[in-house]
């Protein structure tokens, strides 16, 4: 069995540890607070336990090493584990800034080496069921997606609400339409931490021509986690907020020009309302990564489409940062 360390027992560690438990060989757990090891310590008898770092990078036999400490460690923890040979899923985004995650990308490509982001919405069953409508042309040609991530709280004080929430939405729409922005904009404001967005609305535009808009605040009356695509023949949205109905297909759109007022009709058919697996997303995230490390699928795409949202972030970033 795959031989992994996880190193950071704090919000996401946990979730992580109890997955490759029942899926690897949970051979290490790394984290510097000494209660939280000693909980999980007992928990995972069968873990060795350390609070350094180096010692999971220093065992031959250790295979993989999933990274859920604070996002600034990332980057450096991720690079000293290529470097060591060891192949890595890390929480999101591996790094802040795009050319240290080409970095990440050349390491992990000269090494033969996994470097897969956790970008746990890519394995939602109904992201994937809007992926398989897509590029089935179910659709018809897709014009614009947009994400809601709303909600009344959590406020975060060390991280504004595009590094926080859109990158989730952002990796979704980008796994869609599967294409770069040529375009980033966004526009937000630090309503209760000065010099922490806490509303912030995003536009990007693709080579294709195709939009995509996110609405991401921590000041709202709403919890939303929803996801629209439109196209010409089929819209179809995503709420993860629905128990049962998590994705729903509308049999609407643009049918032609009405010869009085020059405007559109529109054409309105069947709704449809697919199943949906209940799978766990992150246990289909994590047989996914140890499935890349036997050498199935590609290794390559998932670091260079984490590089892709890390470049997005970071013009978006840059773009907020000018108004």
């Amino acid at each position: 069995m795959t031989r992994v360390g996880v190193v950071g027992l704090g919000y996401w560690g946990p979730n992580l540890a109890r997955n490759f438990d029942q899926l690897a060989e949970l051979a290490w757990i790394c984290d510097t607070n000494e209660q939280v090891r000693d909980v999980f310590a007992s928990r995972y008898a069968g873990a060795r336990v350390t609070a350094d770092y180096d010692e999971l990078l220093a065992d031959p036999d250790l295979d993989a090493i999933v990274v859920s400490t604070p996002v600034p460690m990332h980057y450096a923890q991720t690079r000293q584990a290529l470097e060591a040979g060891k192949h890595v899923l890390v929480e999101k985004p591996p790094a802040m800034h795009g050319p240290d995650m080409d970095e990440l990308v050349r390491l992990s490509e000269e090494r033969d080496l996994v470097c897969m982001p956790g970008h746990l919405l890519l394995y939602h069953p109904g992201v994937r069921k809007l992926k398989e409508l897509i590029d089935a042309g179910a659709l018809g040609e897709v014009l614009c997606v947009y994400g809601n991530r709303q909600n009344l709280g959590v406020v975060r004080t060390h991280e504004n609400a595009l590094w926080s929430l859109g990158v989730h939405d952002l990796s979704v729409i980008l796994y869609l339409l599967d294409e770069e922005p040529a375009e980033a904009i966004a526009h937000g404001r630090d309503f209760l931490t000065p010099g922490v967005e806490d509303v912030v609305f995003c536009y990007l535009r693709f080579p294709s021509g195709k939009i995509a808009h996110m609405h991401l605040s921590w000041l709202d009356p709403h919890k939303l986690r929803k996801i629209t695509v439109v196209g010409k023949e089929k819209m179809v949205v995503f709420d993860d907020m629905e128990l049962e109905r998590k994705v729903t297909v509308y049999e609407k759109g643009p049918w032609q020009r009405a010869e009085s007022y020059g405007e559109w009709q529109t054409r309105s058919g069947d709704i449809n309302i697919p199943k949906i697996p209940t799978d766990e997303p992150l246990r289909l995230e994590c047989e996914h990564f140890l499935a890349l490390v036997r050498g199935e699928g590609d290794r390559r795409k998932v670091a260079r489409d984490g590089a892709m949202v890390v470049r997005a972030l970071e013009r978006l970033t840059e773009s907020l940062g000018r108004r």
